[in-house]
């Protein structure tokens, strides 16, 4: 059975919007846990506009289930990262000026570069995944650098403004989920994903994790983030493994 993995990144958010103390991003993370989450995400930035340092050491202190640390291919994020030792760490492309993570990462005429990154962390034990687009370029760029995982960026399909891009999108995401389990890669699906749009991934096969973030804390301005988080995970339950 697929699982959920929540990004806590826009509780942090918040609390950096007045530069103060609340809310905390680690109550929120253990509060997803109680609520069924199986893991939590946070991505240090290299801007730190959203999580902190203290915020990565304390969700590792306090974790129950997995850590994800999404990051840049930096050696500063890489040092980071074998300090705190998260469960599995995922890179992911950054630009100073965007919002949120628009796309995948390059993999392809990195391939060697990136295989090079990952050695000092996977001899740490810590698991690795790749935040890429649904090319199969991409795809294929992945699986040679050693990865475990990869997690597929799902944001073109979340935000397809007709049904013909919509399906045009899935179908794309389809086609990578297949032609990364035939390459040996293990699958997470993420960015935008949504109560709704989820759905369409109901009858698909492969899928280890979705990451979930925005949808969630939208929701659960309203109905409180153990009811949200609650919710993702009864849907995610119904799901195909």
């Amino acid at each position: 059975m697929p699982s959920l993995t929540v990004n806590v990144d826009h509780v942090a958010t918040l609390r950096q919007a007045r530069m103060g103390i609340e809310p905390e991003p680690v109550t929120a993370a253990y509060m997803a846990e109680l609520a069924g989450a199986t893991g939590i995400i946070v991505h240090l930035r290299e801007d730190r506009r959203h999580i902190q340092d203290r915020d990565v050491e304390l969700i590792r202190r306090t974790c129950n289930t997995r850590l994800h640390l999404e990051m840049a291919a930096t050696e500063e994020m890489r040092t980071i990262a074998l300090d705190i030792a998260p469960e599995i760490v995922c890179l992911v492309p950054e630009k100073r000026q965007e919002l949120t993570t628009e796309g995948g990462l390059n993999c392809v005429g990195r391939e060697g570069e990136l295989a090079d990154y990952l050695v000092p962390l996977h001899e740490r034990g810590i698991r690795s995944s790749l935040f890429i687009d649904a090319d199969p370029a991409q795809i294929k760029a992945a699986a040679a650098t050693g990865t475990e995982f990869v997690e597929i960026h799902t944001g073109h399909y979340a935000d397809a403004k007709d049904i013909r891009d919509r399906n045009r999108e899935l179908a794309s995401i389809l086609e990578g989920i297949r032609i990364a389990r035939s390459l040996g890669l293990k699958v997470n699906l993420g960015h935008g994903l949504n109560y709704r749009n989820v759905l369409a991934f109901s009858h698909v096969e492969g899928v280890s994790e979705y990451s979930i973030g925005h949808a969630i804390m939208a929701k659960a301005i309203f109905v409180g983030l153990d009811r949200a988080v609650r919710d993702m995970v009864a849907i995610i339950r119904t799901f195909a493994d």
